[in-house]
């Protein structure tokens, strides 16, 4: 790299993160990307992944090969533990550390378990792709299990999977472990019918999908009741163990379940000692900068800042695209010496969630959609989302091949650490 040029390091090779790289291409700058795993992953598409509907390859790209183009790029497969403000450097978990005169911090979060962490080894959540290969191998596994158990009546906590949380995430999970149950498992096995299997969708608030508009919200419930899921509303979970969990009172025998309840953000406020919500995302100025630091950004679910509307601004992906364009933009501006620009605008552009695999709700604000025609709009936006051609090719044709013969390719059992097994049960793979 050149010398003398402006240093911009980037923590976190997310939505918000590579878009700050993309749109800084040109730009007088060096730039170091600094990520715990070697590779990108589109989250929307993270539970079909659970679900064993799509390969781990096919939403998740190494970030070497994205930046092979930009040599003014370099990029670091490393744990950060904090940040120096005063010397301006970033800390390594291994004792080194990475100079900058801009930092953006894109951490995204972590999973939320409102105080009982002990819960997470019983209920993992999915944010990452080993979350999703643990959900898909425990997923796979119970229905194993299932074929060879004698007992009646853990051969039903086998085939009882939980959800814990109606948010997108849950209800698409909800959705497609169904379809799974009932299209495209039965004729693989001799000894269950897994059109008993029973999914469970269990949700603290009144309604499923809480932040759209209400009419698709009831629609929602009804479509996911129709696929023989169970939807438990106004019941938070109470108690979460290896044999079931406990909600509203009741107790529910399950092997499996998932959580999407709640999210933390990483622990970026803590490097930084500044003032966070009591999710831990911090609170930022209207142009995406640290109180008193302004080479410091920070973008997407590490932060919290006010839409137009004066709720904050979702912890989505087109929100940390923007946001992330936003900052590149600011950065060439400094550089550049024109005027700062204006305070960070959120644009929504939409709302998008999948029920099952032929139906889908949208919110465009000045439209509304539901059922098939959504389906496939929904199914449309995400493949021109995904980077390379070959990745679109594949998961359209895995979708369309889901969609005509309801069957799943990505059915393989992979071999969990033993710390998981323990603490599924015993469950073993191979």
């Amino acid at each position: 790299m050149a010398e003398g040029l402006h240093r911009v390091v980037i923590v976190g090779a997310g939505f918000g993160g590579l878009e700050a790289v993309n749109h800084l291409k040109g730009a007088p700058v060096e730039i170091t990307v600094i990520d715990q795993r070697n590779h990108h992953i589109f989250q929307p598409l993270l539970y079909q992944v659970a679900t064993a509907s799509l390969a781990t390859s096919e939403i998740a790209w190494p970030i070497r090969q994205l930046m092979r183009g930009r040599p003014e790029v370099t990029t670091l497969l490393a744990e950060v533990v904090g940040v120096d403000q005063e010397a301006r450097q970033v800390r390594l978990r291994d004792g080194a550390s990475v100079p900058y005169d801009t930092l953006l911090l894109a951490t995204g979060a972590r999973h939320a378990y409102f105080g009982h962490d002990e819960w997470e080894p019983y209920a993992p959540g999915l944010k990452t792709i080993e979350d999703a290969t643990t959900i898909r191998r425990r997923i796979l596994m119970a229905f194993e299990e299932a074929e060879m158990e004698t007992d009646p009546k853990a051969q039903d906590a086998l085939l009882t999977f939980v959800i814990v949380g109606a948010g997108p995430t849950g209800v698409e999970l909800a959705g497609t472990i169904a379809e799974l149950a009932r299209d495209t498992l039965p004729p693989d096995f001799r000894n269950i019918d897994t059109h008993k299997a029973r999914v469970v969708l269990i949700e603290a608030g009144p309604r499923v999908l809480a932040g759209y508009p209400e009419d698709l919200t009831d629609y929602t419930k009804r479509s996911l009741e129709e696929l023989g899921v169970e939807v438990e509303l106004g019941a938070a979970v109470t108690e979460c163990t290896a044999q079931g969990v406990v909600y509203g009172g009741k107790t529910l025998a399950a092997r499996t379940i998932v959580w999407a309840a709640g999210v933390r953000a990483s622990p970026a406020a803590e490097w930084l000692g500044v003032p966070a919500d009591r999710n831990g995302r911090i609170i930022i100025q209207p142009d995406l900068t640290i109180p008193g630091h302004p080479e410091i950004f920070a973008i997407g679910d590490t932060v919290t800042l006010p839409g137009l509307n004066g709720k904050p601004v979702p912890g989505i992906a087109p929100a940390a695209k923007q946001a992330g364009i936003y900052v590149a933009r600011a950065i060439r501006g400094r550089l550049e010496g024109g005027a700062a620009p204006g305070p960070f605008q959120y644009r929504h552009q939409g709302s998008l969630a999948q029920i099952g695999k032929r139906k889908a709700i949208i919110d465009f604000g000045w439209i509304k959609l539901r059922g098939a025609i959504a389906w496939w709009i929904w199914g449309i936006a995400h493949i021109y989302f995904l980077i390379g051609v070959r990745t679109r090719l594949s998961v359209a044709l895995n979708w369309l091949w889901i969609h005509a013969r309801n069957q799943r390719s990505a059915r393989l059992i992979t071999q969990g650490s033993d710390n998981e097994s323990e603490s599924s049960g015993g469950r073993t793979t191979s």
